[in-house]
């Protein structure tokens, strides 16, 4: 029988696994991935980061802050990410005229479009046509950063949306306190928040 192939994430939690609970920057982390996997197959391994970053999603890492994790075998709680099916994606991107609901661009001006979980799936999001929007590219990775306060504010207002149709009243008042400090400062007073 052959032997298993070792993948990136086994390589990513050995060298967790061998630093347990430590604080460790993800620069390290990838070069060992990098060094062993090109020891064994002789290739460079692809986007070892992005492989970081979803263990963090599905609850095997701890994020301490940008480009700093930590494993803690005891916190470990694995969570199933919901992801839309073909069939969802297309009705999203239908619903949306195929642009992004942010700036209203498309394939048409030469963006790549994304459809995105408004509530993100690692804050258990679901994979419903609801909780789905439209973003290209730039404005996906913009939400994603949350360095931009047009788009964090347009976020929360989705958010805030999704969470009354839900019924979910802690999220709305969450959704509410941050859409209130905006207006008390006066930032982005051009998108309106019908509360």
């Amino acid at each position: 029988m052959p032997e298993k192939r070792i993948s990136i994430n086994d390589l990513i939690m050995e060298y967790f696994q061998e630093h347990p609970s430590e604080d460790m920057e993800h620069g390290p982390v990838v070069d060992y991935v990098q060094a062993e996997y090109q020891r064994l197959y002789q290739r460079t391994p692809r986007d070892p980061w992005r492989a970081i970053r979803a263990l963090h999603q599905k609850g095997v890492l701890i994020k301490v802050r940008n480009g700093i994790y930590r494993y803690d075998p005891e916190a470990v709680v694995e969570r199933t990410l919901e992801d839309f099916t073909p069939e969802q994606r297309r009705e999203i991107l239908e619903r949306d005229n195929y642009s992004c609901v942010e700036c209203g661009r498309g394939e048409r001006d030469g963006m790549t479009l994304h459809v995105d979980h408004i509530k993100a799936r690692n804050l258990g999001g679901k994979a419903e046509i609801g909780n789905g929007q439209t973003l290209c590219a730039q404005h996906n990775f913009m939400k994603k950063q949350m360095n931009q306060t047009q788009a964090g504010k347009r976020m929360f207002i989705r958010l805030y949306e999704v969470a009354k149709r839900e019924g979910n009243e802690e999220l709305m008042r969450f959704c509410e306190d941050i859409l209130e400090t905006y207006e008390r400062h006066g930032i982005n007073g051009h998108i309106e928040w019908n509360k």
